[in-house]
């Protein structure tokens, strides 16, 4: 039976993040980075297609937590003999490839175990094992080889061979204390000295709680905005600038269907969504190192834009699927790529656009060609505005018009004659300022259903879409027009499922899928800032402690929530779901300000 998404911890070095679950098995683990194969894949099959293993043998009482603000992992099982801890942690800023893990004895004495698996292309490939000598000054090592992929083992005390595994068995002390390190590196090249592990420790401690007091945020709920904008750098490789949408592939929408997608990549419109949270919180230098990441992914024809890339920039994310994996809780297929690259999805210049304007608003200026590369996008999007598109949600039915997506092509032209007016760069004003007044009238007209009093889905239908919550985010309505209050209240009626919202209601056929889904967190995340932009402070307040109460034991959570069976839903951890918690709670701090302004003037 698979374990539970919500007992997953992850740690990550800002190039690939590792899954350990509260028995103390790291069971994914793509080296040397996020959308690399993974080497450890229990996750989405057994312990026989890979996973590394330190935890106390039969029943403990376990509670764990990060150190400060790091994602450096501190687990405790306690038994009925003792108590030990686990210490886990990728190192930051060396740019190698190692989780570390240390055990200590606390009290007593505690029976452990030690079971290491590696299992390379997605646990369908078997290493070759070896027992080497110590290296340097090194303990004796085990390595596995495989094709372009090595790993090294070292450690105290070395598990031993048992029929295709490594496994120990033994007492663990107080006062005790083991070190263990999993490393990765490219199999033609020698193998790397071992870590000096106090040292790395106290370099990713410190690295990391200066990045997190740099968070400019004060206010309700600034343990939970603190612990998002760390798990959005935990996304984000610091060497490349890429942001990936999550840490895993096919962890499923809907247990035991179809809906399992690989989101180990770089979506521009995630992205940008992030970039809106960092630099809200005071992070403008990760700005830079994405927009330069965007400037070489996107170089070229603008014709060739896509939605999403690879980590470092690449184009090719051809989607297949893994047979030899049974998925997670038996969902299948298992898929690895993404076949979404080739669609349309209007709305991602918007949000790109959106992002980069907020960026020059607290100084970051724009190279020669970062602004070109936009101005030949938006020129770009001049031509084919009017083409319908597959919508942010990815739909595999059939194109649409989308109205979200109508709503951030006008956003795409308001910040780019924003970027003209406010900031002196040049560009097609006149052209742009008539397209947005264009683009507006017929979302006006066409988006806007007179009878339900709600804007919908796309133009040809009823339904409502939890996207049209943005709308007065962005400024194409304000906040009190009852146009906004209409769509509020329709996606309130048609969309909600146990407090949390849905996208948009799968019967409909709009995505051309089989199966439903749970609540998508981000949609009920973008629920409370509209609610605290309309001055429903009350509702927005409750919703936002329901979300909060969702986040696992470590601040993490996943892409959706299953309220009836109170499990967290697919992939993790999820950007999406985090950025809209640190959106929500800054929009809640603004309108209580405003709130308590007002009532002081009266």
């Amino acid at each position: 039976m698979s374990i539970p998404i919500e007992e997953y911890a992850a740690v990550g070095d800002t190039e690939t993040v590792a899954l350990i679950s509260r028995k103390g098995s790291v069971d994914w683990l793509c080296l040397p980075r996020f959308d690399s194969a993974a080497c450890f894949t229990a996750l989405l099959g057994t312990k026989e297609h890979g996973r590394w293993l330190i935890g106390p043998v039969g029943e403990a009482t376990t509670t764990r937590s990060y150190r400060g603000d790091t994602f450096i992992l501190e687990t405790v099982h306690r038994t009925d003999t003792g108590a030990v801890k686990v210490t886990d942690l990728m190192p930051l800023g060396d740019g190698r490839a190692d989780l570390v893990r240390i055990v200590e004895g606390l009290e007593g004495e505690v029976e452990m175990e030690h079971e290491w698996i590696v299992r390379t292309s997605y646990g369908r490939v078997r290493p070759w094992v070896s027992h080497s000598p110590g290296h340097v000054r090194d303990h004796d090592v085990l390595t596995a080889i495989a094709g372009n992929d090595m790993l090294v083992l070292r450690g105290s005390r070395l598990p031993v061979a048992d029929e295709g595994h490594h496994y120990d068995r033994w007492t663990v002390r107080a006062g005790e204390h083991y070190n263990f390190s999993n490393t990765w590196f490219a199999s033609y090249k020698p193998i790397p000295p071992p870590l000096d592990i106090p040292a790395r420790i106290e370099a990713t401690e410190t690295r990391s709680s200066e990045w997190a007091d740099r968070c400019t945020y004060e206010g309700p709920y600034r343990d939970t905005v603190v612990r998002s904008l760390l798990t959005l750098r935990l996304l984000t490789d610091t060497r490349r600038g890429g942001i990936v949408a999550a840490a895993t592939t096919s962890l499923p929408e809907d247990f035991g269907g179809e809906r399992n997608w690989d989101y180990r990549y770089c979506w521009l419109r995630d992205a940008s969504l992030t970039l809106e949270a960092l630099l809200k919180s005071g992070h403008v230098s990760a700005t830079k190192l994405w927009r330069d990441w965007l400037v070489r992914a996107i170089a070229g024809d603008p014709e060739d834009m896509q939605i999403m890339y690879a980590v470092d920039g690449g184009r090719d994310l051809p989607e297949r699927e893994l047979d030899h994996l049974p998925g997670y809780a038996d969902s299948r297929p298992v898929r690895v790529g993404n076949g979404a690259v080739g669609q349309r999805q209007t709305d991602v210049l918007g949000e790109v656009m959106i992002a980069l304007e907020e960026a020059r608003v607290q100084g970051l200026e724009e190279s020669g060609q970062s602004w070109a590369i936009q101005r030949a996008l938006v020129n770009n999007l001049a031509k084919h505005w009017q083409e319908p598109d597959h919508g942010l949600w990815e739909m595999r039915g059939p194109k649409q018009y989308f109205t979200h997506s109508r709503v951030m092509i006008w956003a795409a032209f308001d910040r780019a004659i924003r970027a003209v007016e406010l900031h002196g760069y040049e560009g097609d004003v006149e052209l742009w300022r008539d397209l947005r007044d264009r683009v507006r009238e017929d979302v006006l007209e066409r988006g806007w259903n007179e009878e339900r009093q709600t804007f919908t889905q796309h133009y040809v239908t009823t339904e409502v879409d939890a996207s049209l919550l943005v709308i007065p985010q962005i400024g194409f309505l304000p906040p009190d027009d009852p146009r906004v209050l209409g769509t509020i209240a329709a996606v309130e009626a048609d969309l909600m499922r146990d407090g949390l919202l849905l996208r948009y209601r799968t019967e409909s056929g709009v995505d051309g899928l089989a199966g439903d889904e749970h609540p998508f967190l981000a949609c009920s995340g973008w629920l409370v800032s509209a609610y605290a932009l309309t001055g429903q402070l009350d509702k927005g307040h409750a919703l936002m402690e329901r979300l909060v109460g969702l986040l696992n034991d470590v601040g993490l959570v996943a892409e959706e929530y299953d309220p009836q069976n109170r499990r967290q839903v697919g992939n993790f951890p999820q950007a999406f779901s985090h950025l809209t918690l640190i959106g929500g709670a800054y929009a809640l701090r603004d309108a209580d300000r405003a709130a308590a302004a007002e009532g002081a003037s009266r």
